[in-house]
C-alpha cells in the first residue's frame, strides 16, 4: 500500500487497541491513546526504510535516504544468506528483512529499551521520528508542498507538548508499567503494532508479503503471505484509495469513540 493508507491503519489499529482495553476495563488515558495512535501511524511507514523511493526516504532528507540505501542492502544480503530453493531471484531488498514479524518485535523491542535507558531525551527522539512520519503519511499532500524544516519543527514541538503532557500525574506515562524508570515501555507496542499492520496490508496487494520469516513454508523462506490473489490488489489502485482509506478512517472514529467511553 502507499504510506497515506499505512499511516491510517496504524492509526486506525492503536485506536482500536484503545477500544478493546477500555472493554476490558482497563482504559487508556487520552494521552496514550492519541500518542500512540500518531506513533502507530508513523511506525506503519518504517517497514518501506529497505525502499529508496518511499515516503520515508524522504522524511529526514539525506539521513533516512542514506539508511534507506543501508537497510535496502543489508535486507538483500540477509535474503541472499537465507533464501531457500524456491524463493525467487531478487535484485533489490524491498519487501523482505524489514516486512517480518522478528523485525517488527526487534524494533519494537529497542525501542521500548531506548525509553528505559535513555530516559526522557531517548523518549523526545522516538517522539520525534514517529510523529514526523505521521505527518508525511497523514498529511501526505500538505507535507509535501511544505518544506522539510517546518515538518521538523511541527514534530520538534509536537514531541515537546506531548511528551509534558504525558508526564503529568495520570495522564499516562506509568498506564502500563508502573516500575521505577519502566514508565515508557509501552513506546515498543504502538511501534511493533505499525510494522506489523504495516505487513498485512502489504500482503493485501499482488506481490504479498514475506510476514512469516524466517519461518519456511514449503520449499520457500520468504513465502509471500497473502489472500487468494483474486482478492489481491495494486498499490494505489482504486480498490485502496477508494474502499480501504475510508474504512480506515470510520474504523479509526469508531474506535477512538470506544476508547475514551462516548459509545
Amino acid at each position: 500500500m502507499m504510506g497515506p493508507a499505512h499511516s491510517l491503519s496504524g492509526a486506525a489499529a492503536w485506536l482500536g487497541v484503545g477500544a478493546a482495553a477500555a472493554a476490558a476495563g482497563h482504559p487508556m488515558p487520552w494521552p496514550v491513546l492519541v500518542v500512540g495512535a500518531l506513533i502507530c501511524a508513523g511506525a506503519a511507514l518504517a517497514p518501506d526504510l529497505d525502499h529508496k523511493s518511499a515516503t520515508i526516504s524522504r522524511a529526514f532528507g539525506p539521513v533516512s535516504r542514506g539508511m534507506c540505501e543501508i537497510v535496502d542492502k543489508l535486507s538483500y544480503a540477509v535474503y541472499k544468506a537465507t533464501k531457500k530453493q524456491g524463493d525467487p531471484r531478487r535484485s533489490g531488498g524491498h519487501r523482505t528483512l524489514t516486512h517480518t514479524w522478528l523485525w517488527a518485535v526487534m524494533i519494537g523491542g529497542g525501542a521500548s529499551l531506548a525509553a528505559y535507558t535513555g530516559g526522557r531525551w531517548a523518549v523526545l527522539v522516538l517522539l520525534f521520528v514517529h510523529l514526523v512520519l505521521a505527518v508525511e503519511g497523514l498529511l501526505w499532500r500538505a507535507a509535501r508542498v511544505s518544506s522539510d524544516i517546518l515538518v521538523w519543527l511541527l514534530g520538534a514541538t509536537s514531541a515537546w507538548i506531548l511528551a509534558g503532557v504525558l508526564d503529568k500525574p495520570g495522564n499516562g506515562a506509568d498506564w502500563l508499567f508502573t516500575g521505577d524508570g519502566q514508565e515508557y515501555l509501552w513506546l515498543g507496542l504502538p511501534i511493533v503494532l505499525g510494522a506489523l499492520v504495516h505487513d498485512i496490508g502489504d500482503a493485501l496487494t499482488v506481490s504479498g508479503c514475506p510476514i512469516l520469516w524466517p519461518i519456511p513454508i514449503g520449499r520457500k523462506r520468504w513465502y509471500p503471505v497473502g489472500p487468494p490473489k483474486a482478492l489481491r490488489f495494486r498499490a494505489g489502485s482504486w480498490v485502496e484509495l477508494k474502499v480501504l482509506m475510508p474504512a480506515f478512517m470510520l474504523l479509526g472514529g469508531v474506535g477512538g469513540a470506544a476508547a475514551l467511553n462516548f459509545i
